[in-house]
């Protein structure tokens, strides 16, 4: 089974995805270092990312640049709470498939969108 990557620098959001990721079937492995991260992509079969962006070791479009750069191509969905469109249009012009803003909602946004990239393989 293919796994989901999360990576967040806030505990209890992290703890609170993974939560409801796990609950739906889903295998997630949380970070909240990008570097442990990038070493995970390259230990098994990852199906999607899940990142935030900003973490104790790196920025988050540092850690997407990096994660692009692997010769996986696995999909990356930025999970955020910032509303700036100048950020918003650099994670796309990185790489990413999607944005999810950290809000009442993001559940709903969410799950469509892991179905889409995560099981649509």
């Amino acid at each position: 089974m293919k796994k989901i990557i999360h990576v967040e620098n806030s505990d209890f959001f992290r703890k609170l995805v993974r939560t409801f990721l796990s609950e739906r079937g889903f295998l997630v492995e949380s970070f909240n270092h990008g570097s442990a991260a990038l070493d995970a992509i390259n230990t098994g079969e990852v199906g999607l990312i899940i990142t935030g962006l900003s973490f104790s070791d790196m920025e988050g479009s540092e850690f997407i640049k990096r994660a692009i750069g692997y010769p996986h191509n696995i999909p990356i969905i930025a999970l955020t709470s910032t509303q700036d469109p100048e950020t918003e249009h650099l994670l796309y012009e990185l790489g990413i498939k999607a944005r999810v803003l950290k809000s009442g909602i993001w559940q709903e946004q969410l799950l469509p969108l892991i179905n889409q990239y995560f099981m649509g393989d």
